[in-house]
């Protein structure tokens, strides 16, 4: 017997078979149907309201215009900005955010009057990194099925441009920083995705060779030398689009009226160590906000790191208000601090204000969006996905924080290029915080003790910022 002619009996056999309900009782039923309809009020105001929101933006109509009243801009506590930046079309708010707040500490430290910093250059040995990242990951569980969870995960995620700030750490660390002049920004620096796509794409496929060689039987060392020769197309592809990082510049201090100083060269490594210093990876600590979890507990992130021998995010979550203690007094001294949240929720981005009055999206759509912050975070409603630079708080005549303020890098814009954020939205939508030790209280450094509780790459909390 043929197999076309099986295939044609297999088909008789199934057009002969009654249609299967395969959810009885948990489908939509012609019954249901009837009710969800009957249900529906299809009164004149209702027409009117669907008439306004099918020609309209659901933003637009659900503004609450009270939110605007009375709303005070002034700050009794705040960190002089040092220039707003611009990511434009790509994710890198987190290496934008990092390198602000290490340039304000530069010229503080060097009376320097200007400086700016050079985001391609340490974002060109970000993607490096993360490109070796997902290659050793691959090939250290080459043995498992594609099917496996950690597999399937990194084959979904093999490089992105967002991060945070343990992968900014590592990376300055590494590398040092330039200034903007010596490796100046391009088109796929400020435009990403394109970029993103193909080196995914180019991963994803030596990935499965390199799966393949374990398969065949290959050495260890022949493995490496693949993976080597791998890197080498990452690093033309970057190195095509982004330009080759220098290994020196040359760079002319000047002081508070402008004057040339010195004119010395420079390695990224000696010009970070001269200008900068800080230990970024020792002297902070990583807070964060996760009511779905246990306070006063050290966690780790699995795979949520940047370089392959760098550190997983690892932080301690503690309640929102202890958060808010050591920003205030961050601020108080003119620190200003690496912060994130999920700017979307609630966003006037005509005003630059972040306030959960802003939209009553209940009274619009007829029925309520009760979730906490705790369950917004175990259904994956809400999580971390902007940097930003947090510089300011009004404290009312007790001391308690009325409104906040960050630095973006969205450009200029609403507030001069800030966004300001009310204390009630501080409290539901701040995530993350890296604070300098010393504003940390004892109590607190001691849960770095801990040993961390490891939680998988694809925790809810495993958010890069864009």
């Amino acid at each position: 017997m043929t197999n076309r002619l099986l295939t044609s009996i297999a088909v008789a056999a199934m057009a002969s078979m009654p249609l299967i309900a395969f959810s009885a009782d948990g489908g939509i039923s012609s019954e249901m149907m009837a009710r969800l309809k009957a249900g529906y009020d299809r009164s004149a105001s209702t027409r009117a309201l669907r008439n306004a929101i099918s020609a309209n933006a659901i933003d637009k109509l659900a503004t609450n215009p009270d939110a605007k009243n009375g709303f005070d801009t002034h700050f009794s506590h705040r960190v002089p900005s040092k220039g707003i930046t611009d990511q434009q079309r790509s994710g890198r708010c987190w290496l934008f955010t990092g390198l602000n707040v290490l340039r304000s500490q530069m010229m503080a430290k060097n009376g320097l009057p200007e400086l700016k910093l050079s985001q391609n250059y340490n974002f060109f040995f970000d993607q490096l990194e993360k490109a070796n990242l997902f290659l050793q990951g691959i090939i250290d569980r080459a043995e498992r099925p594609m099917d496996d969870k950690t597999v399937d995960w990194l084959f979904r995620n093999p490089l992105s441009d967002g991060g945070q700030y343990t992968g900014l750490s590592d990376n300055l660390m590494k590398y040092g920083v330039v200034p903007a002049e010596a490796m100046q920004e391009t088109f796929s620096a400020n435009n990403t995705s394109k970029l993103n796509s193909l080196i995914s794409l180019k991963l994803r496929e030596d990935g499965l060779e390199l799966r393949r060689m374990h398969g065949e039987g290959k050495s260890g060392k022949e493995i490496q030398a693949r993976k080597e020769e791998m890197l080498g197309d990452v690093y033309r592809m970057l190195a095509l689009t982004l330009g080759e990082p220098p290994t020196e510049f040359v760079f002319t201090r000047r002081d508070k009226d402008g004057k040339a100083v010195s004119t010395k060269t420079y390695t990224p490594q000696s010009f970070y160590k001269e200008f900068a210093g800080n230990d970024l990876k020792n002297d902070y600590v990583m807070l964060m906000n996760d009511p779905s979890r246990e306070y006063y507990r050290l966690y780790e992130i699995d795979f949520d790191r940047h370089a392959y021998d760098g550190r997983n995010w690892t932080y301690v979550n503690l309640p929102v208000e202890d958060i808010k203690k050591m920003a205030i007094e961050s601020i108080k001294d003119s620190t200003m601090m690496y912060f994130s949240c999920d700017v979307g929720k609630f966003l006037d981005r005509e005003r630059g204000v972040l306030d959960i009055d802003n939209f009553d999206y209940s009274a619009l759509m007829g029925t309520d969006f009760g979730m906490d912050k705790a369950d917004r975070i175990r259904t994956y409603a809400s999580a971390s996905s902007h940097a930003m630079t947090l510089v300011a708080v009004d404290l009312d005549e007790n001391g308690k924080p009325r409104k906040w303020m960050v630095e973006n890098s969205w450009g200029p814009g609403a507030n001069d290029g800030h966004l300001i954020m009310t204390d009630r939205w501080f409290d539901e939508y701040m995530f993350r915080l890296v604070v300098d030790k010393k504003y940390v209280p004892a109590d607190i450094m001691k849960v770095l003790k801990q040993k961390p509780v490891l939680l998988p790459a694809w925790d809810p909390m495993f958010a890069p910022e864009h």
